[in-house]
């Protein structure tokens, strides 16, 4: 890349005066840094519109001046406000809604109204306080991003004291001891003396770069989720939840389906978890404190991270993301980060199987399509949707729950056996949660009610993005109407009691959730247990208590 070629790329990113500017900053530093600027590939030089983007997100968060790089390092190892002003950047692009229009808002509060209706005859547990929101893209950014940075704040830290640790033990001779300058693609940016220690300087890069990570993952993650316990932790401030009205509707619409129906299936989702958070005190801290063990568990693995920065001797925060990514330079499966991850999967799989439970008992008399509805829901967190991947890729952390519909059969059984206050109250404490049977000690109960299903069980590597959700909701629709015309045929003899008949035939192939059928999984599930030397009635397995091990009942 020739120097007329750098010029042309300044003044299109930053127009003739201030690309004239810039241009006699570069042509002033040492010609062994021009030099090796002059070696870069021009393809790989950011847009000129990018580049404005992240001046003008620099600006906004707070790296406008001296002084501000210096306050960026001590405020901790996240920027967050270079993150929301990322984030912010990517929620409020061209197809994006600023405001929610009174029609939309309507027929969100009409459907969330309607579910907590529902739910009243469905769970123990009474409305959470105030009313839920209806979200902008942009709202849903400013009400949970300061949530997302205090999960990842743990593993920022690990990834600044690693970095520093690489850069100054390890690389300090590249440097001569010292940082001559930080550089946005070509373009230096002036640095105050006390920062030019390689130690100091490489904390401001990676708190920048984390920032510029988790404002991109937030930003996506705006326009792909549609309530606020999506992640299935509550994020947003109000204990009500939230809906995104934008991204549910748009979702509606994308289904062959009534809106106003999958809207009050969404709100249905919502609420369950909204109710549940809200009348269980100890939830959410266990939740925080399971996520917070993993992030400190976290270890980086110096080689790699060395080798990300080996050829960086001229620093920008877009050379440090390679060294920031966790799938890059993190150690996996640590002993604290295995215990952790273990204790977050049944405790997630308590709280997924209640709400997926209470959601049918709520809907089934209103909802046509709540069947096929839910099995879409289950597939897309049987393969790990949006949220489950920002988890994964901001602190290492794949956070799904497994054995989902065991879960959803057992709670459903204690309902049907012991009735809807008994079922809610084993939440009155950690050690009251029932137990699934283990693994090991029911494989076939394991295989039987796999999160996956059938057909998709053997893809577990496959991605949300890549399954067409469209084609598969249209299958399990044409498999319904299949299913209701051949039971149409075969009681067209006995009209007058083939209303009762199809709905035992409909409940049957819901997922199992009629009493008989949840029943015969208890006992099925309890004899396995018996057979293969299962710990039935006994949480706090594996150093843990019975807080996170959803299961049979003592």
């Amino acid at each position: 890349m020739d120097e007329n070629a750098i010029h042309q790329w300044l003044i299109d990113c930053f127009g003739q005066i201030q690309g004239e500017m810039a241009w006699q900053q570069l042509s002033q530093l040492p010609q062994e840094v021009r030099d090796q600027l002059a070696q870069q590939n021009p393809d790989n030089l950011p847009k000129p519109d990018e580049v404005r983007a992240m001046m003008k997100a620099f600006t906004e968060g707070g790296l406008n001046s001296l002084m501000d790089m210096q306050q960026a390092v001590d405020r901790g190892p996240i920027n967050v406000k270079l993150a929301s002003t990322i984030a912010l950047e990517r929620a409020n692009d061209e197809e994006s809604w600023h405001t929610v229009n009174a029609q939309d808002a309507a027929s969100v509060r009409r459907a969330a109204s309607e579910a907590n209706l529902w739910l009243d005859s469905a769970c123990a547990f009474d409305p959470a306080p105030g009313e839920p929101d209806v979200l902008t893209r942009a709202d849903w950014v400013n009400g949970t991003l300061n949530s997302w940075a205090t999960f990842a704040a743990p593993v920022a830290s690990a990834m600044n004291e690693a970095l520093a640790s690489v850069v100054s033990e390890r690389l300090g001779d590249t440097f001569g001891g010292e940082i001559a300058g930080v550089y946005a693609g070509p373009i230096p940016i002036p640095i105050p003396d006390n920062l030019k220690d390689p130690g100091q300087i490489v904390k401001l890069l990676a708190n920048t770069s984390f920032a510029m990570q988790l404002g991109h993952a937030a930003g996506d993650l705006s326009h792909e989720v549609r309530g606020s316990f999506d992640q299935s932790v509550p994020l947003l401030g109000n204990p009500a939840g939230g809906i995104i009205a934008q991204n549910a509707i748009e979702y509606a619409r994308s289904l062959d389906i009534d809106q106003s129906e999958v809207l009050a299936f969404l709100a249905l989702q919502e609420e369950a978890h909204a109710r549940l958070f809200a009348a269980v005190p100890w939830l959410m801290p266990r939740f925080e404190a399971l996520i917070g063990k993993y992030a400190r568990g976290t270890r980086i693995d110096l080689d790699a991270m060395e080798e990300q920065l080996r050829d960086a001797q001229i620093m920008n925060p877009d050379s440090f993301s390679g060294a920031v990514n966790l799938t890059n330079v993190a150690i996996p499966d640590t002993p604290e980060q295995r215990e952790a991850l273990s204790s977050l999967e049944r405790l997630l799989a308590a709280v997924e199987g209640w709400v997926d439970c209470v959601t049918w008992k709520a809907g089934m008399a209103h909802l046509p399509h709540l069947d096929q509805l839910r099995e879409m829901m289950r597939r897309e967190r049987a393969v790990g949707g949006v949220a489950q991947r920002s988890f994964e890729s901001l602190l290492g952390l794949q956070l799904r729950p497994k054995r989902l519909r065991e879960a959803a059969d057992l709670w459903a059984s204690i309902d049907a056996q012991s009735g809807m206050e008994e079922r809610d109250a084993r939440w009155s404490h950690p050690d009251l949660l029932p137990q699934l049977p283990s693994e090991t000690a029911a494989p076939h109960a394991a295989s039987s009610h796999s999160d996956t299903p059938a057909d998709t069980a053997t893809d577990d590597t496959q991605t949300a993005s890549s399954i067409d959700w469209d084609a598969e909701l249209s299958k399990l629709l044409d498999e319904d109407a299949r299913q209701h015309a051949e039971s149409e045929t075969g009681d067209s003899a006995n009209a007058g009691g083939s209303d009762a008949s199809d709905i035992k035939a409909s409940d049957a192939k819901a997922g199992g959730n009629t009493p008989a059928h949840d029943a015969g999984n208890l006992r099925s599930s309890g004899d396995a247990d018996n057979t293969n030397g299962g710990d039935d009635g006994k949480p706090g397995q594996e150093g843990e208590t019975g807080a996170d091990e959803p299961g049979e009942s003592r």
